[in-house]
């Protein structure tokens, strides 16, 4: 029997799902891997791993992985597939997107992705190599899942910032340039149940051992709320309202950074103008947090030496989510605590390395300034939403379900889906999105296990490799890192290779400077001074050595713009908190407060009938969105969809722990059983989404029981806010509870 060997990379999708970065170490015998452990050496994680991480080995050694190539033989829905080669798929869509582009021209396919994982640099090389302007997360609303903030920040700072726990340092918490927080705002995250956006998310609580107070804006209780000095437990998507209602008490009590602001600020005197609408009494009125409570909290981070806010989607799916991002992110900007240690520090991807572009610059960096002006000219969604236009490459996915309906302007007749359960994940008002997705002449579905979007929609379907399985390269902030290939399973194929060979028979003058996909990944690498090869050899990571990418004050050192010049990448070099650049795509230049599109104000008559907030998508450390339903390990931990409920609602309903009840409202019901908690106020309940049975058959109409249990069939949709970015009632519906009467 061969011996073990032991193999160090980087935890990201697929396998676990998630964000990623985690440094881990994959114990190979005889070809197959038997075991996983966290890296101790890895600068982000440290040797931790979640339990999703953990239980890979089941995941990827899973009866029913899909592990070859399939092709669609009966009716859309009847699920009947059969194994094809990987040259018969590769042919097959490329005959039939091509046929596609023939007849109705390139943008008439769309690049569907999920989440923020390891997807975004390979389809955006095959959506823009086949000529689609067109990639897009369909059925998000609004895109409201970070994008809403990135635009916001950008808007502001020219730049994205995050909290500073160390992690842009190699010693970490060691590092004498470091200072935990005084305080971090925890805003609309129980960051310990997660690692999102490039952010680890017990980073929190190493801050909290190392002194950092926490302040919670959270509606529901949770491990953090319960360990924060000061818990905002607002009535879910006011939370542009809140914000608004702490820069007035901060400006008007005169405790801003005056010298920051005089010297570093622009439009300061606007902000100060607009937030007098929001005295904190009307914000306490609107919010449901108490005045006194509001005043504390705004005292304690406007008063502290250094301070940072760490947030989470909640904040994109407010009404306004732009908007809402805009006015926190002013906190950060009027109290000085941009780029400072223990701060809000500035990120950029590390030792200028692009892997999952962020940004307009970025991708015009990777495809240069005349293809992205081309598809801007037909990229759904840019003619309506400026802001869609000029930040970053998405379609707009409200637009784009529409466009696939009426055929205007111009009609949608494929879909390459890629990371992404549409119909058991993302797609709010999820039956709408089915019965319009049923009307495309061509879909691929790029997975590793059967869900709802495959069989009720899928013509082809191509099976992705996990991360032990794959070669691929990350940047998203720090460090810069590999993932290193040490398993084969089945035929499966990286998300990057599939795509590279893809996009090597649409765009063949365009790929042939790369011979391999290896020399791809030395070229995006070649800003770190590394290939492929020295990343891996030098242990799979790199940290950024000072100067653009790493902290602290780069605006004064002339650090950040090109230009050299001190200052921030903005039109006036400053922390715009009156934007420009949003005054010049015809927005609001200033945050606003848009109340939630259901509640007693917005909609009383529906309220009374539906008397319920419900909260949907907090995160959970055993499944990833829609994945893992099928995992034992994880399942065992947590076998059925809840709601929970607060002692009081349920009595009033005359529901006990552990009942099956329905969740519903005028868009039909589903499933859940109860929970009965004091996480939730009597007003409110909340329950996870992307909930589907894999037990259950299939085939269309069961679909694996995702109109039973998907929490999405009840969330209204499309719907997205004034700028296109942010909006999706995902923690806002009104519903009512019911019992099953069978």
């Amino acid at each position: 029997m061969s011996d073990m060997t032991i193999h160090k990379t980087t935890a990201w999708s697929a396998g676990p799902g998630c964000h990623g970065g985690c440094g881990q170490k994959i114990f190979v015998k005889d070809g197959k891997m038997v075991k996983i452990e966290g890296d101790e050496t890895h600068p982000w994680s440290q040797g931790r791993s979640c339990p999703k991480v953990l239980a890979l080995t089941q995941y990827m050694y899973h009866k029913d992985r899909i592990t070859t190539p399939l092709k669609r033989v009966g009716a859309r829905g009847e699920g009947k597939f059969v194994p094809i080669s990987w040259d018969e798929a590769f042919d097959t869509c490329e005959k039939r997107m091509n046929d596609i582009k023939a007849q109705y021209g390139a943008e008439s396919m769309v690049f569907a992705q999920g989440t923020g994982r390891d997807i975004g640099g390979p389809i955006t090389m095959l959506c823009y190599s086949f000529g689609s302007p067109n990639w897009v997360q369909l059925g998000l609303s609004g895109h409201s899942c970070y994008t809403p903030r990135l635009g916001a920040m950008k808007a502001v700072f020219g730049d994205f910032a995050v909290a500073d726990c160390s992690q842009f340092l190699e010693k970490r918490y060691e590092d004498p340039e470091w200072v935990a927080p005084e305080v971090i705002i925890t805003w609309g995250q129980d960051s310990t149940t997660g690692c999102p956006d490039g952010f680890y998310g017990h980073w929190i609580v190493d801050c909290m051992k190392r002194g950092t107070k926490i302040i919670a804006v959270d509606p529901r209780n949770t491990w953090l709320t319960s360990r924060s000095v000061h818990h905002l437990q607002l009535r879910p998507g006011t939370d542009g309202a809140l914000a608004l209602g702490m820069l007035n008490v901060i400006i008007n009590e005169g405790i801003y950074d005056k010298a920051f602001v005089e010297k570093w600020v622009h439009g300061f005197a606007e902000l100060k103008e607009r937030v007098q609408q929001f005295p904190v009494e009307r914000v306490a009125a609107i919010t449901e947090v108490p005045a006194e409570v509001i005043v504390a909290a705004a005292r304690q981070f406007a008063n502290a030496k250094q301070a940072a806010i760490q947030w989470g989607v909640p904040v994109d799916m407010c009404p306004d989510g732009t908007s809402v991002a805009h006015a926190i992110t002013c906190l950060t900007a009027i109290t000085g605590n941009i780029d400072i240690p223990g701060g809000q520090v500035i990120a950029r991807p590390s030792n200028g390395v692009t892997s999952y572009p962020f940004s307009t610059e970025e991708l015009i960096k990777l495809y240069g300034e005349d293809l992205i002006k081309r598809l801007n000219e037909k990229r759904v969604g840019a003619d309506i939403y400026p802001m869609v236009k000029n930040f970053r490459g998405w379609a707009q996915p409200d637009v784009v379900i529409d466009q696939i309906n009426s055929g205007k302007p111009y009609p949608i007749k494929g879909a390459w889906i890629q990371t992404c359960n549409i119909i058991g994940g993302q797609a709010a008002r999820a039956e709408f999105h089915l019965e319009a997705m049923k009307k495309l002449d061509f879909v691929v579905v790029v997975d590793l296990f059967h869900n709802p979007t495959t069989m009720a929609l899928a013509d082809i379907i191509l099976p992705a490799a996990t991360f032990p399985e794959k070669d691929s390269i990350r940047s998203w902030w720090v460090p810069l890192t590999s993932m290193k290939k040490c398993v084969q399973v089945g035929e499966c194929k990286s998300d990057w290779e599939i795509n590279f060979e893809m996009a090597k028979r649409f765009n063949p003058d365009g790929m042939k400077r790369w011979g391999k996909l290896e020399d791809m990944f030395d070229e995006r690498l070649k800003p770190s001074g590394l290939t492929f090869k020295d990343l891996q050899h030098q242990g799979g990571w790199k940290m950024p050595v000072d100067g653009p990418f790493k902290p602290y004050r780069r605006h004064e050192r002339g650090l950040l713009r090109p230009d050299n010049k001190p200052g921030f990448t903005t039109p006036s070099g400053k922390a715009e908190v009156y934007s420009q650049a949003f005054k010049e795509w015809g927005l609001d230049p200033l945050p606003f407060y848009t109340e939630p599109p259901q509640s007693a104000v917005s909609t009383p008559e529906l309220k009374k009938k539906y008397p319920l907030i419900m909260i949907t998508g907090a995160r959970s450390q055993l499944f990833f969105h829609a994945e893992h339903r099928m995992i034992p390990w994880l399942r065992e931990k947590m076998p059925d969809p809840y709601v929970e409920i607060h002692p009081e609602t349920a009595a009033k309903y005359g529901i006990y722990d552990g009942e099956w009840i329905h969740l519903e409202n005028d868009m039909g019901k589903i499933r859940r059983k109860a929970r009965i908690s004091l996480k939730v106020k009597p007003t409110e309940v909340h329950t996870m989404h992307g909930w589907w049975l894999p037990e259950l058959p299939g085939k269309a109409p069961e679909l694996f029981g995702v109109w039973d249990y998907q929490i999405n069939k009840i969330v209204p949709g499309p719907h997205c806010a004034k700028s296109g970015f942010g909006g999706g009632q995902y923690k806002t519906t009104l519903c009512t509870l019911s019992k099953i009467e069978q």
